[in-house]
């Protein structure tokens, strides 16, 4: 068997609502969102700037309703109001069909873009 990574989950255009660099590592994130795209508490998660040239892999836990927080060291990465795309993978022998969605400024969904396809 050969496995490949597929892109799973993707919460896309989420916006920073605090960075704080003294709290132990790690994203947190709305839990309803989290659970709307099947991420879970502990998951390994990728961050990427929208509007800027920061990259991350960190991993993920549940927050409140509209949180998007960086903690620790990648709170040093994100300022508050900035926009990323938080995407997980998973390995598979078989195509996966990602659960994607866009989110607005104060992380709510405005399109759920499942299902999803990189060819439009």
């Amino acid at each position: 068997m050969r496995l490949s990574q597929f892109l799973k989950a993707k919460l896309h255009h989420a916006h920073v609502t605090y960075a704080n660099p003294d709290y132990v590592g790690s994203i947190e994130v709305d839990g309803d969102l989290m659970r709307h795209v099947g991420l879970q508490d502990g998951e390994l998660v990728h961050v990427w700037a929208v509007d800027h040239t920061s990259r991350i892999q960190t991993y993920i836990f549940a927050g409140p309703s509209g949180a998007v927080g960086l903690n620790g060291g990648a709170a040093h990465f994100f300022k508050e109001g900035d926009r990323i795309i938080i995407a997980a993978f998973d390995l598979s022998d078989e195509p996966i069909d990602p659960k994607v969605v866009l989110l607005n400024e104060k992380n709510e969904i405005v399109r759920d873009m499942t299902p999803f396809s990189i060819l439009g």
